[in-house]
């Protein structure tokens, strides 16, 4: 063999070398690229499934609210529909994206229904404390009432088409406790000098992030809302707030804490705290104190 016949096979074999190397590489980047795809994908589906065991705990929480027979078997109904949905996400794989968007769009519908229930239910336990005060009008508040129940089945039928979903933020944990005149925790409603409102809201990778005001509403047991900390908009309405606070929320969980320094004898009885951001409610709860 000459040299320059040699020169060429050594050549083309660092060639070859290089070309295989090169391919190795590329294969090891697109393998890292899949895997990393993969574990966002399964985050997106942890988050989802969150979501929706949320959903069925607030269910839970409202049915302890209420006693109508009627509006508790239709949040029953609506919970098993919820726990299926989440079960149907826990077995499907997170590579399957043509379910994984069905079930998102589910959570969508899921999220609206029950936003409905929480304002239905509001409104429901005020109508119910104001016919304590006003014995005259029961018998027509009482029919009212019942007629809004009977009407949740239309309403949430076309809430889905009139609704424009969007995520929203959620608050979890959330807690009222009575503080006294030194700032410590009390049970006993007349020792009460402040109330003091904590909670969480929850990791949400959608939402967009910055500054966000916080309001939050305490109504007493005779539908009295404690404290003026100003307004806000919430579904075409003007509410005044209890407390507000503004945060930084930055799709992480981000803990909240209000307080309200008491300018009025407080009453025993049930307490509703209700918790608006970005015009939306995103959590409701109710506290009995003796």
């Amino acid at each position: 063999m000459n040299k320059k016949l040699l020169t060429t096979v050594i050549i083309v074999g660092v060639i070859l070398v290089a070309g295989i190397v090169y391919l190795l590489f590329g294969l090891h980047e697109q393998r890292q690229m899949n895997a990393e795809l993969q574990e966002l994908a399964a985050l997106d589906k942890a988050e989802m499934e969150s979501e929706y065991q949320q959903f069925a705990d607030q269910y839970t929480e409202m049915r302890s609210q209420i006693t109508n027979d009627s509006l508790i078997e239709q949040l029953t109904a609506e919970q098993l529909r919820t726990q299926e949905l989440l079960q149907e996400l826990k077995e499907v794989k997170a590579t399957d994206a043509r379910e994984i968007a069905r079930l998102k769009k589910e959570l969508e519908t899921c999220r609206a229904v029950i936003r409905s229930y929480v304002y239905e239910i509001d409104s429901l336990n005020r109508l119910n404390q104001n016919l304590i005060a006003e014995n005259t009008q029961v018998k027509e508040q009482v029919a009212e009432a019942n007629r809004t129940i009977e009407g949740l089945s239309t309403e949430r039928a076309t809430l889905s088409e009139k609704v424009a979903i969007a995520a929203q933020l959620d608050a979890t944990g959330i807690g009222l406790s009575l503080l006294d005149k030194r700032g410590k925790a009390t049970t006993k409603i007349a020792k009460c000098k402040t109330l003091q409102v904590n909670f969480s809201i929850a990791k949400n990778v959608t939402a967009v992030s910055g500054s966000k005001t916080v309001y939050v509403r305490v109504t007493s047991p005779s539908g009295t809302l404690l404290g003026n900390a100003g307004t806000f908009a919430y579904e075409d309405r003007t509410l005044v707030a209890t407390a507000k606070k503004t945060v930084e929320y930055g799709g992480k969980e981000t803990a909240v804490t209000l307080y309200w320094n008491v300018t009025q004898a407080l009453e025993a009885g049930s307490y509703n705290v209700s918790i608006f951001a970005d015009g939306n409610m995103i959590g409701s709860r109710a506290f009995t104190f003796k």
